[in-house]
């Protein structure tokens, strides 16, 4: 019998996130109380900025953008948010997005998998994923469940579950 495999990935889904910063846009300019702030938030390249007349404001738009992620199912994990910054009159947050697992943390993952995981189970960084195979399914659900109950820093997905 052959083995069985995954891949752990850490992707983020482009059109979700625009989904969601479209969301948090319209909710913005909406709401009574970002009436005559300047509250924006918007694309800036690869970046997400969010803009403000004050912190708490803008920290504000920031959990705005947060809540909408969450309800679109992508982990906040992914986002890195960078503190507000006073520009001119006004505060800016830019945020981005991580995607694709570094080398450092696959090397984690892997890790965690070889000394806690069960016996005969190989991961394999690859890129910017990481390939785990056993010739036994259960083992791969085993190190699913282990990794979901890990508090990893970053997210995971696990897909190609064959």
């Amino acid at each position: 019998m052959a083995d069985s495999s995954f891949d752990i990935v850490s992707k983020v889904e482009r059109q979700e996130v625009d989904n969601a910063l479209n969301q948090a846009a319209k909710e913005i300019s909406q709401r009574y109380d970002f009436k005559g702030v300047g509250a924006s938030i918007a694309w800036s390249g690869d970046k997400i900025e969010m803009r403000a007349n004050g912190e708490d404001r803008v920290k504000a738009v920031l959990d705005i953008f947060q809540t909408k992620l969450v309800k679109r199912g992508i982990s906040l994990k992914a986002l890195e948010a960078g503190e507000p910054q006073l520009s001119g009159k006004e505060y800016k947050i830019f945020a981005s997005l991580q995607d694709g697992i570094t080398q450092e943390n696959a090397k984690k993952v892997a890790k965690i998998i070889r000394d806690e995981g069960p016996k005969g189970v190989k991961a394999q960084v690859q890129g910017d994923e990481l390939r785990v195979s056993s010739k036994s399914r259960d083992d791969l659900q085993a190190v699913i469940a282990l990794l979901k109950g890990k508090d990893l820093d970053f997210a995971l997905q696990f897909v190609n579950y064959r």
